[in-house]
């Protein structure tokens, strides 16, 4: 660590703290080097959501997401933490359009800029905003391929109450790179939404067990969907952060064309698994009803010894 960005006993215990009870705030507070966060647009600018009136739903003041910029280990980042306990952290228009106007604002600053942080707690888009909410994550898109070709490291972090599904899922599947625990979950469809549609035999949403082997951390992790698991504290959160930040891929269309290719594999190799237990035997994972119980240290072990779980396209 810098010798500026040296930290007190009180915030070494914060950072202690679990990152999927954490707030948007807490989160940030914890993340970042001590007092170095500025934050843009903050609640006492009230840039809230002019939808969500008419359906008599409250508003917040920041919309849901916090964004500004501070140091990681002496090093200038710009980030973005949504706030899962409002409206599960969807996406609306004012909440993604903070978000692209930070990732424009970090390439307008590249040179000062290692990075933008995305610390993601969503559900998807609003169904209240539905269709400005599917153009913000299609901006978001852009905004991050935009700062990805110029060289900036857009890192995403999964751990949240809400997860990471719907337009948030295909957001993170943009990022340069992904850190994430085992409670953290990514999905293009939430196991609820999947039950409505195609009914419990195809997908028991209450089979909290099924449900993780699905979508959860430690399966992300081993079909190469993140690229750091952490044990799901602030603290260990931060250190893949810091890690994650200095280790960004190029972005051009040969990496492209490998992400495609890694991608069109996997479907081949695992397409007719049903259950995520099929997928790690494929893997080589002999002891596969153990993966569930490992605690953080012996699953980082397993995980980076599987190739799925390290690949390079990204």
């Amino acid at each position: 660590m810098a010798a500026d960005t040296i930290d007190t006993g009180e915030m070494r215990r914060f950072r202690a703290l679990s990152w999927f009870e954490a707030g948007a705030r807490q989160r940030i507070s914890a993340l970042l080097d001590q007092d170095s966060f500025v934050e843009f647009i903050g609640p006492e600018q009230r840039e809230t959501s002019p939808h969500l009136a008419p359906f008599n739903l409250p508003a917040a003041f920041d919309d849901g997401i916090v964004v500004g910029k501070g140091r990681l280990d002496g090093h200038q980042v710009f980030i973005a933490a949504q706030e899962g306990r409002f409206m599960g952290g969807a996406f609306g228009e004012v909440h993604g359009a903070k978000l692209v106007g930070l990732l424009r604002a970090a390439c307008d600053a590249k040179a000062a800029v290692r990075a933008v942080l995305i610390l993601f707690d969503t559900g998807g888009v609003r169904l209240q905003e539905a269709n400005a909410g599917e153009l913000a994550i299609g901006e978001v898109i852009r905004a991050i391929a935009a700062a990805r070709a110029e060289g900036i490291a857009v890192v995403g972090l999964v751990g949240g109450r809400a997860g990471c599904f719907g337009g948030g899922g295909i957001v993170a599947g943009t990022c340069s790179r992904l850190a994430i625990s085992e409670q953290g979950r990514i999905g293009v469809t939430g196991p609820e939404v999947i039950e409505t549609n195609k009914g419990v035999e195809e997908f028991d949403s209450r089979d909290r067990a099924l449900v993780w082997r699905t979508v959860g951390g430690k399966h992300r992790r081993l079909i190469g969907g993140a690229d750091v698991f952490t044990d799901g504290s602030v603290e260990g959160f931060r250190q893949a952060a810091i890690q994650l930040i200095v280790s960004g891929p190029r972005f051009d269309l040969k990496l492209m064309q490998a992400e495609q290719a890694r991608l069109a594999s996997r479907l081949a190799r695992f397409g007719d698994c049903a259950d995520g237990r099929e997928v790690w035997k494929k893997l080589g994972i002999q002891d596969t009803a153990r993966v569930p119980e490992m605690p953080p240290s012996d699953f980082i072990a397993l995980a980076n010894s599987v190739k799925e779980a390290n690949h390079d396209a990204r």
